[in-house]
């Protein structure tokens, strides 16, 4: 069974596959934030240390998140064109192409890790950083087969089976963190357990929910075809370098955090995992969107796909303003859930007061990334993540370092920044929809 995204309400396809991704991905952020929680236990150091390993994992998870949306995107066009056969075997070749994908990706992470982590300069969490980063490494084909699964799922229109399992682990989470680490005291080592056996259990329920659809016929039927792995590479690596350098630029701004301190560092790992529990709403849009995009991309329904798009937007802009407004009038309060550490709370507050106003650019950026993806132009995604992730942080964060501006001069960067690509997004999105529309009227039918 799949949903036959081509038909039907807009507002109710996007509703219904927005909402359990939202609630999934909040258990998904409350896991991380467990994991943090339990690492201001052990000390700031071991907070700094998840800080830095969040943004270097990213690095790697990064390349195999944009590689299974290609898997959704491409399965799900095959959908709307109603070629069943053609999806079966996209999927097969997909899950082949995650396993080979997962053994590349973690000998890069294992033998490039040492060497970033060097290049920040403050030796006080390094061999924290490297004991939890390394572990969790090793078990990246965990991490990759499940985003691969739960692409396919969301192209058969099923949001609701990665919720229920994230609900599940998150909760499961909490009490492993609690046993590894304040039992058996195992330090982050502890934390990073936790989280591999927690993913593990991901990626085996996934796989037995994907078992169930019509898209997983076995691998007897499996044949490789290079042509879809080139797809998958095609399509996939302009949204992998996209997450790339966001993870990169985590990394970036890391960098450039670090001579304000460990507090510093720490308090923007706090922010940052604050801030994505409020930027789940869009994640769960940007895949819905994506979702309904590829099938009526399939089926030459290209006039849903305005409406679809219009509609995220407009949800993600009220989001926003919510977002802002928290942020701005309990910043403190939220950071102090998660760290005792005053001058740590007080750095993450100010990341998140600043910040906050960047929300409106993410909506853009989220949603239009989805929606090329979705109808196969996903092109300008890398040179505006060069932009966005590379070149405008390190000249921008360059020049305030050598004025010696302020902490504060970062996070405006970083509002300027998201801000000027996604209007950059918005005006090129228009464009390659009304391409493909052949300017034909749209008739706002939700």
């Amino acid at each position: 069974m799949h949903t036959d995204l081509t038909q039907g309400s807009i507002n109710t396809h996007l509703t219904k596959l927005a909402i359990p991704a939202i609630i999934g991905y909040f258990f998904h952020t409350m896991f991380n934030v467990t994991d943090t929680y339990f690492a201001g236990l052990i000390s700031t150091e071991a907070l700094a240390a998840l800080s830095l390993s969040a943004s270097v994992f990213f690095m790697i998870l990064a390349v195999a998140i944009g590689m299974s949306e290609a898997a959704t995107s491409l399965v799900g066009n095959a959908l709307g064109e109603k070629n069943t056969q053609k999806a079966q075997h996209i999927a097969l070749n997909s899950i082949v192409f995650a396993f080979i994908l997962s053994v590349f990706l973690s000998l890069f992470g294992v033998l490039s890790i040492p060497y970033l982590v060097d290049a920040l300069g403050d030796a006080s969490y390094k061999i924290q950083t490297l004991e939890y980063s390394n572990l969790i490494l090793y078990a990246s084909f965990f991490f990759i087969g499940s985003f691969f699964f739960n692409a396919l799922l969301n192209a058969t229109g099923d949001t609701v089976s990665f919720r229920n399992i994230l609900i599940f682990t998150a909760l499961l989470n909490i009490v492993l963190d609690y046993l590894f680490v304040k039992h058996f005291n195992m330090q982050v080592k502890g934390i990073a357990l936790a989280t591999i056996i927690s993913e593990l259990i991901t990626m085996l329920y996934l796989f037995y929910k994907l078992r169930k659809t019509k898209l997983y016929v076995g691998f007897s039927k499996f044949t490789l075809d290079k042509a879809v792995i080139r797809a998958l590479v095609k399509q996939g690596f302009p949204p992998s370098i996209n997450l790339f350098m966001m993870a990169f630029g985590m990394y970036i701004i890391t960098y450039f955090v670090a001579p304000f301190g460990k507090e510093a560092v720490a308090g923007f790992g706090i922010g940052m995992r604050i801030e994505q529990i409020f930027l789940m709403p869009i994640v769960g849009l940007s895949i819905a969107t994506l979702a309904i995009v590829s099938q009526n991309n399939g089926a030459k329904t290209y006039e849903r796909i305005e409406i679809s798009t219009n509609l995220a937007l407009k949800y993600g802009w009220i989001i926003s303003a919510f977002a802002v407004g928290s942020f701005l009038l309990f910043a403190p309060a939220l950071s102090s859930l998660v760290s005792p550490d005053i001058a740590v709370i007080n750095q993450s507050a100010f990341y998140l007061r600043v910040s906050s106003f960047a929300f409106f650019g993410f909506v853009m950026i989220f949603i239009y990334i989805s929606m090329l993806q979705g109808i196969n132009k996903p092109a300008v995604i890398f040179p505006l993540s060069v932009y966005r992730q590379v070149i405008a942080p390190i000249l921008l964060f360059s020049l305030f370092a050598a004025l010696e501006f302020g902490i504060v001069s970062l996070w405006l960067g970083l509002v300027a920044i998201v801000s000027s690509a996604g209007i950059f997004l918005w005006w090129y999105s228009r464009k390659k929809l009304r391409e493909l529309l052949k300017f034909t009227p749209i008739i706002p039918n939700v």
